[in-house]
Order: structure tokens, then C-alpha cells, then sequence
């Protein structure tokens, strides 16, 4: 008898035991209704957060979905990276940190909801606003246009996603409720006047298509400021609003562009916002935030935080953003956003004062915040060997051209090239590239005489180059744009001819691949120990000279950590085999995030591509603590 008491009971714990929101046991209803979200039959708010599975280890998904949900929020949002999935034509990966369909079950298994932002284009300040770079070698395509090539590529990536994602959809018993077609495309039409708003039209309906076509059949979204509706907004898809903190006047709009009902949504809600090399780092106030956040909830707005967490931009995933009077402005490796939840998973002060707010205003049970995943401080990694890369690119057969070529002509996406040229005859005056992108060092033989920045229109220096010398330019692609209409003009390394004293200098260059896709292997490179180098006269040869440093360091515990590169120039780190990210001592980045899962236990390995290097190294340290806002402008 106790038995079947016991068993009788057992359903009923279960189904106290699921989540809120999401109970992966039953098929759920989603839909727009009378001007409401509908979940179930009940009309529902969405408190939702953007979150990036691109920009976190995938071992940590679970830990930042509690986070939302110990927030309060009962949905996560993400865009989806197209270049993060097909980084060669036809090359697909959706496994690791790339397995997206595990992003989306893990949110469904912790009781939220799902928002999917497909794109294809997402901006994000995320590399190229995640096209793939190699589009640019297309012939006849031009992106974000009712153009036949582009099309036929955003189709096959549309299709290919939806394999991945199909079950997932809440009308097939998964968490995604509903779906964005494009993304802010009405700033774009405001920016290009050149295309007929007709034309910007078809090319958006032409994309809703794509993925109803493919199969997706939840609700779809637009999202654009409210003042940019006319150009962003498409029959069949609900208008959202990005960062509209005036609500009468969002559901004004709104109204006019939606049969003159809602629901209502700010899309994009940004507690924080988005950083750039050499420039402050915003910090956008807690108190106002919260403030602005029960507006919303007093009036039955329904929001998304972008982001509530940003995580990292590992590797070269960092975008850009255009502007005329820096010309480029490269994202951070950071992504941190000033968001509630910071860029290693900590809960913030930001973060206490949306759960106060949010919690008088929900229904369901708001869980106690997760503990912090584990810190450890590394005080000193003894770094042992060093070598020289120009002398590393001897054994590379360069590739001979009469002028220099692009990164998309020598079929490289990202990392460095180096440009070479002999000269018979000797040669002295102002050397101009206007044509760099992004950043490079000048040699003559080996020597540094100088930088050029895109960052600061600084594409020219005073140059000697005696007979029978070589120059050399190292040039680093620091993200594409991901931002407005120079977004179609994002090809990388040297574009147009090198000049001296305005003569066009043609014939002869050389070309080095430096790809950085994978760590540089020192045993396949002349290389000292770093303590010869440093205290002889081969030390005092590597001064000013790109260098490869490699340590090892040992670990008993693992756990979360912040490589110190303040003290050095500007380059990449690679900690076991992954490159996270790059360093630039003017700031205000000065700390690198390395997630504990990707340490281990007993011996681990560290390499340094250190581009200026103007001083010698011979270690490097770790943290508990990220600096992200501190700013050293070189005069």
C-alpha cells in the first residue's frame, strides 16, 4: 500500500520538479495572438537575455543558463555565426563550442525558452558580422542584396542550420519559440540610398522566405530601431524594437507597422555596451538599467538584454566598427559588455539589481545564483624558448606577385601576412600605404623603422632603404566589419599599390602566410633559450623583431584565470593549442580570459606571438582579477 502511494506521487514531484518555463517532457504551444504572446494558451511577457554559445566554452553553457534563470529571465536568445560553421565552402562543424543544437537543448532542459537569430547577417562585433570571409571571393556576389549569388548562399546556410535546429522548434517539442529573419536591416537601408527601397524590400522578404521555406515554422521577428521600421520591417514578421526606452512611442510604432496591435518587445534592451581598442570602455549605470527595466515590466513590454552575458571573442572572432574619423575601430578580445553577468560568469552588481526588479514582477520561482566556477592565480610561467619569425619563414615558399595581394587572393581569412621586396637599387623618402588593413610593422633588413595603423590613419613614415636591402611589412587583419555599409568593403592586408616619394613600387613582392590557425610549432624554427637571448647579443638581435615565446607551467588545480599581458606589446596567446585571443598594450584590455576547461592538471603549455617586442621577456603571469578599463595611449 505504501508502494503505490509512492508511485502515485512520483508523477505529480516531476511535475513540480521542471522547470517554469519549459518542461521537455510535453509539447508546448507558442504563437502571436491578439496582440500577445501566447504560450499555452496564456498570454506571456518574455524576459529574456542574449547570450552567445560562440562566445563560451561549451562546458560552461549549463553554468551561464542558470545564471539566466537565477536572474529571473525566462528565455535566452543567441544569434547563430555562419562563419563560425563554415569556415571553408562546404566545410561544415556543429560539434565542441560549435554545437549549437546542444546550446539550445541545454536551454530547454533549464527551463527557458529560446529566441534564435539566425541572420545570415548578425553584426555582434563579431568578425565580418558573421559572413564568411570567403564570399568576397564569389564572383558576381554582393552581400545584403537581392542578388542571385548571395542568395544562393544564404539558402544552402539556411537549410543546412535548419538540419541542425528542425527538432528544437517548439511546433517539434523543443525550447525555440521564435525565429529573427535578417537583423537590423533597417539602418542598413538608411545607409545605402544608392539601392531602391523596393529592391532593400524584396531582398528582406527573400531571406523570410529562405527560412520558411527551409522549414522553420515558429514565429519570426524583425529587429530595427523603431525609426528605421520602413525599411527593416517585413509582412509576416513581427517589428521589434532595438534599445527604445520611450514605450509610448514604441508602441506607437510598433502599432503603424504591425496591424495596430502588439506585442511589444525591445529586441535589444543593452545594459551595457560594446568596446574598442584605444578608447574608454563604456560602463552604462546599474540604477538606470533597473530603473528602465520595471518601466518595461509595468508595462507589459516584453525585453531582451543584450547582452546579459558577452563572454570572449576567442581567437580572431572579433569584429569591427567604421567610422571616418578613425576609419577602423577593432572590437576587444573581451566581450564582456559591461553586461550583469561578466565576462567570466560573475554575477555584478548590475546583475543583483535587475533579479530585485524582475522578481516583483514574475510568477514562477526565481532559483539562488549558482556559485562562481573556480579562480586560480598563476604568479610566475617561466617562458623557455624563444625564436625569431623572420627567420621561422625561411623554410615557406612565399608566393611572387607583381604588387601585393589581399588575404582573400592568397586564400587566408585571418591572421598576418608578410610583405616582401627586394631593392637593387637604393631608395630614400616618405613610404605610403594607403591601402592597409589593418595594422603593420615596416622593417628594412630585419630592422623596425616603423608602424602603420589604420586605427589612426597613420599610413605613412619616412624610410631608408639602402642597395641591396629588403623591405619587409608585417601586416595583421584586426577584425572585418561588422557594422553599416562599408561591411562590402572588408578585404584584408595591403589593397592598393605601395608608394615611395608617390612611385607606384611594382614587381617583386613576396608573400608570407602567417594564418595562426593553430600554434606555432617552435621545433620546426631556429630557436634559443629565452635566458641566452635575453642576456647576450642574440637577445639584443631579437629587439624589435616579431618573436614566438613558448613556456610550460604546472598546475595542481585548474580553474578560471586572467593572463597579465600589460607589461607586453601587442600579439596572440595560445594556451594549449587555443589561440584566446589577442593583447594590445594601449588598452583598455589589459588581462586575457582563460577558462579553467581548458587547462588541466599537471603540465601545460603556453605560446606567445609577441609582434613588436620591444622589450624581452623571460615570463608571464595570471590573475584573479580582469583589467578591462584600463587605457594607455601611447602620445
Amino acid at each position: 500500500m505504501r508502494t503505490m502511494k509512492l508511485k502515485n506521487f512520483l508523477p505529480l514531484l516531476l511535475l513540480l520538479l521542471l522547470p517554469a518555463c519549459v518542461q521537455a517532457s510535453e509539447k508546448h504551444r507558442f504563437e502571436i495572438k491578439d496582440g500577445q504572446f501566447v504560450y499555452d494558451g496564456k498570454p506571456t511577457r518574455i524576459i529574456s537575455g542574449e547570450m552567445h554559445y560562440a562566445r563560451i566554452p561549451h562546458q560552461y553553457w549549463r553554468h551561464r543558463m542558470k545564471m539566466l534563470k537565477a536572474m529571473g529571465l525566462n528565455a535566452v536568445a543567441t544569434y547563430v555565426f555562419w562563419n563560425f560553421h563554415e569556415p571553408e565552402p562546404g566545410k561544415w562543424d556543429f560539434t565542441g563550442d560549435r554545437n549549437l543544437a546542444e546550446y539550445i537543448r541545454i536551454a530547454g532542459e533549464e527551463g527557458l525558452m529560446v529566441i534564435l537569430r539566425p541572420g545570415p547577417y548578425v553584426c555582434a562585433e563579431w568578425e565580418f558580422g558573421g559572413y564568411p570571409w570567403w564570399l568576397q571571393n564569389v564572383e558576381g556576389l554582393e552581400l545584403r542584396r537581392d542578388n542571385e549569388q548571395f542568395l544562393k548562399y544564404t539558402r544552402l546556410y539556411i537549410d543546412r542550420l535548419y538540419k541542425e535546429v528542425s527538432k528544437l522548434q517548439i511546433t517539434q517539442g523543443g525550447p525555440i519559440i521564435m525565429v529573427q529573419a535578417e537583423n537590423e536591416f533597417g539602418s542598413y537601408v538608411a545607409q545605402r540610398k544608392d539601392i531602391p527601397l523596393e529592391e532593400h524590400r524584396a531582398y528582406n522578404a527573400k531571406i523570410v522566405q529562405q527560412l520558411k521555406d527551409a522549414g522553420f515554422d515558429v514565429p519570426m521577428f524583425t529587429s530595427d530601431g523603431s525609426w528605421l521600421f520602413e525599411g527593416g520591417s517585413v509582412p509576416g514578421a513581427l517589428p521589434t524594437a532595438n534599445g527604445e526606452g520611450n514605450i509610448e512611442n514604441l508602441k506607437k510604432v510598433v502599432n503603424e507597422y504591425n496591424n495596430g496591435q502588439g506585442p511589444y518587445m525591445v529586441a535589444e534592451f543593452y545594459p551595457g555596451w560594446l568596446a574598442h581598442w584605444v578608447e574608454p570602455h563604456p560602463q552604462v549605470s546599474a540604477s538606470r538599467i533597473a530603473r528602465q527595466t520595471e518601466k518595461y515590466l509595468q508595462n507589459d513590454v516584453s525585453i531582451n538584454y543584450y547582452m546579459v552575458h558577452g563572454g570572449t571573442n576567442f581567437g580572431f572572432t572579433s569584429g569591427a566598427n567604421y567610422d571616418k574619423n578613425r576609419d577602423i575601430q577593432p572590437d576587444l578580445t573581451s566581450y564582456d559588455y559591461d553586461a550583469p553577468i561578466s565576462e567570466a560568469g560573475w554575477a555584478t552588481p548590475k546583475y543583483d539589481s535587475l533579479r530585485s526588479v524582475i522578481k516583483k514582477y514574475v510568477n514562477y520561482p526565481i532559483p539562488e545564483i549558482p556559485a562562481r566556477t573556480p579562480v586560480i592565480e598563476i604568479p610566475s610561467i617561466k617562458l623557455t624558448k624563444i625564436a625569431n619569425l623572420f627567420a621561422a619563414l625561411e623554410s615557406q615558399n612565399p608566393v611572387e606577385n607583381d604588387r601585393p595581394a589581399t588575404f582573400e587572393e592568397l586564400n587566408q581569412g585571418n591572421g598576418y601576412i608578410l610583405y616582401k621586396k627586394h631593392f637593387n637599387q637604393g631608395i630614400e623618402g616618405k613610404l605610403v600605404v594607403e591601402g592597409l588593413r589593418d595594422y603593420a610593422l615596416v622593417y628594412v633588413d630585419g630592422e623596425k623603422v616603423g608602424e602603420l595603423n589604420r586605427n589612426t590613419k597613420s599610413y605613412s613614415i619616412d624610410i631608408n632603404i639602402p642597395w641591396n636591402s629588403t623591405l619587409e611589412i608585417l601586416v595583421e587583419n584586426m577584425g572585418r566589419i561588422n557594422y553599416g555599409s562599408e561591411i562590402i568593403h572588408n578585404k584584408k592586408g595591403i589593397i592598393s599599390p605601395v608608394k615611395i616619394n608617390d612611385n607606384i613600387i611594382e614587381g617583386g613582392w613576396q608573400m608570407y602566410r602567417l594564418p595562426m590557425d593553430k600554434t606555432p610549432d617552435l621545433a620546426k624554427m631556429p630557436q634559443a633559450t629565452v635566458h641566452d637571448n635575453v642576456e647576450g647579443a642574440t637577445g639584443r638581435n631579437l629587439l624589435g623583431k616579431p618573436a614566438i615565446y613558448k613556456g610550460t607551467f604546472s598546475l595542481a588545480e585548474t580553474g578560471d584565470t586572467f593572463l597579465d599581458m600589460e607589461d607586453w606589446g601587442k600579439g596572440i596567446v595560445f594556451v594549449n593549442g587555443v589561440n584566446i585571443g589577442r593583447y594590445w598594450k594601449v588598452g583598455p584590455q589589459q588581462t586575457l580570459y582563460i577558462p579553467g576547461v581548458w587547462l588541466k592538471k599537471g603540465d601545460n603549455e603556453i605560446v606567445i606571438f609577441e609582434q613588436q617586442n620591444d622589450k624581452l621577456h623571460t615570463t608571464v603571469s595570471a590573475t584573479t582579477v580582469p583589467v578591462l578599463t584600463k587605457l594607455k595611449i601611447e602620445k
